[in-house]
């Protein structure tokens, strides 16, 4: 094994990104609650903030703020304070619009406590662009969002504006962008939970975050197939990566207490609330995770732990994720795909945020530490975990010879054998059915489920297998696969994703017509 990681070190990626340093990041706090300015104070002590760059204002405490009340309370103010204490210097544009021409500060971070939506209101102007006319009447928006273009006087109140840092690849200081914040928020149900996030990020940055990526299609038809597209970059990305990957592809997302362990990466689609694993009360997600599950109003009560996606997510231990707080339309909401790529690439968590969104002045929210760079160990460096050396040793195999499949299957293969490496088996299984061997892959899953400990990891061994019969259309097949699953499992929580499968698959028949007695008239 220590081979592995020696060869890996001349191999593997590099993290080139520039950091976003301490001095160019300004933190945002609600005055009128003692725990916002807690929550700041606490975060910029972890990444070393200068104190001067603490900023409060008197916010309202609700979720929504009206237009009047974010112009008003927090764009001006905060315009001005950025002007007076010398992060911003003014001047115009060709158009004549004031905005900020030297900026000293490239990351905004709102705290738990700063409003998160502004509400609608009636258009008083002009779209910027010819947009589409569902896009040009919408005055709603996200407040982190608006204030990424705060410093620029004129902003139309109706419709997006475009991004100029959509699909750029250079760190945020590099692109010269001095009129566009950056704006991350920590936030999310409790301060408990956004303390945790930002502890988990430091912690992450320094081991790395390695484990298991859970992808969920959505298969809603032509006019959404962008979305999976996504997905199934991201997928193409982690098999040259060497991330072990699971992608379901059904209709259906992953069902009731799916065992999705091992979890430090997720992407899906599409229901309003959260399920499957989700519902699981024993789930969570690997200390840093990044997770995200589209839908239009994912984050339209991010500060509750049970309703939409968000909130949810953020409670059952991850450290990011992205959201919608309005309606904002498929093609103007982050693509994920690029997200995870500037991730992958060693960007922070905003900048690959902001890389990989369309538009500004929009509905769109981005929660975690900001400055939070998962990748940072793709070379194999940082502080080694236990639990982290299966998933480490995988990448190292897959860099090393990614070129040289047989070799490196070979290599897995005798380790797995040798040590009893039930990951091992399962990323092979994987990496073959992602490569349409199904035969092959079945026989990886078995010998994963035969090594593996934790009952919930043996049954997604069974789960795969499933799967492999269920998309080659051999349904009988797939039934037979759960129903001796449900024999095995049906005492653990987990075995409720086989009894949810065995309900799409074989439905239970209806009751007979003669069950159901017709109720007596009243006399």
């Amino acid at each position: 094994m220590k081979t592995f990681f020696c060869l890996f070190l001349l191999t593997a990626l590099s993290v080139v990104a520039a950091p976003i340093e301490p001095a160019q990041v300004v933190v945002l706090y609600n005055k009128r609650l003692p725990e916002s300015k807690d929550l700041a104070e606490h975060y910029a002590k972890a990444r070393k903030i200068p104190s001067k760059n603490l900023i409060g204002l008197d916010l309202s405490e609700k979720n929504a703020i009206t237009r009047a009340e974010y112009d008003s309370t927090l764009r001006d103010p905060l315009r001005r304070l950025l002007v007076t204490e010398g992060f911003w210097t003014m001047g115009k544009n060709a158009q004549g619009f004031a905005l900020p021409v030297r900026s000293k500060v490239s990351t905004l971070v709102c705290m738990r406590g700063v409003p998160y939506q502004i509400s609608r209101s009636p258009v008083s102007d002009t779209p910027p662009q010819k947009l589409p006319a569902q896009f040009a009447k919408r005055t709603e928006a996200a407040v982190d969002s608006e204030l990424a273009m705060a410093g620029v006087h004129g902003v139309p109140v109706a419709g997006p504006v475009n991004n100029p840092y959509f699909k750029k690849d250079s760190s945020i200081a590099e692109a010269k962008l001095p009129y566009v914040l950056l704006v991350g928020r920590i936030d999310g149900p409790s301060y408990s939970t956004c303390k945790r996030m930002i502890d988990d990020a430091i912690l992450t940055e320094q081991q790395g975050l390695w484990g298991m990526c859970y992808l969920d299609k959505a298969l809603k038809g032509a006019g959404y197939a962008i979305g999976d597209q996504w997905l199934d970059h991201i997928a193409r990305l982690n098999d040259a990566t060497g991330i072990p990957t699971v992608m379901d592809a059904n209709k259906q997302t992953f069902t009731t207490n799916y065992p999705m362990n091992d979890a430090a990466l997720y992407f899906g689609w599409y229901t309003t609330n959260r399920n499957g694993p989700l519902l699981n009360p024993a789930f969570r997600f690997r200390r840093g995770a990044v997770a995200v599950h589209l839908h239009s109003f994912s984050a339209a009560d991010l500060r509750h732990a049970n309703k939409k996606w968000v909130g949810p997510i953020l409670e059952k231990g991850a450290a990011a994720t992205l959201g919608n707080v309005y309606e904002p339309y498929l093609q103007l909401t982050h693509y994920f795909d690029i997200f995870h790529q500037r991730l992958i690439e060693g960007h922070s968590l905003v900048e690959a945020a902001y890389m990989s969104v369309p538009y500004l002045s929009w509905q769109n929210v981005v929660l975690g530490d900001p400055l939070y760079r998962p990748f940072l160990h793709l070379n194999g460096g940082g502080t080694v975990a236990e639990e982290d050396r299966d998933f480490r040793a995988i990448r190292v195999a897959n860099q090393r010879w990614g070129k040289e499949p047989e070799t490196m299957v070979k290599k897995l293969r005798t380790v797995a054998a040798d040590k009893g490496k039930a990951r091992f088996y399962e990323y092979l299984g994987l990496w073959f059915r992602a490569r349409n061997q199904d035969k092959v892959a079945m026989a990886f899953f078995d010998s994963a489920a035969k090594k593996h400990i934790q009952p919930a990891d043996q049954l997604r061994q069974w789960l795969y297998t499933a799967d492999v019969h269920r998309a080659a259309a051999d349904k009988a097949m797939a039934i037979s696969v759960l129903k001796k699953a449900r024999e095995r499992y049906s005492d653990i929580p987990e075995g409720k994703t086989v009894t949810a499968l065995l309900n799409i698959l074989d439905p239970p028949p209806p009751p007979p017509a003669d069950a159901v007695k017709p109720a007596k008239a009243k006399q």
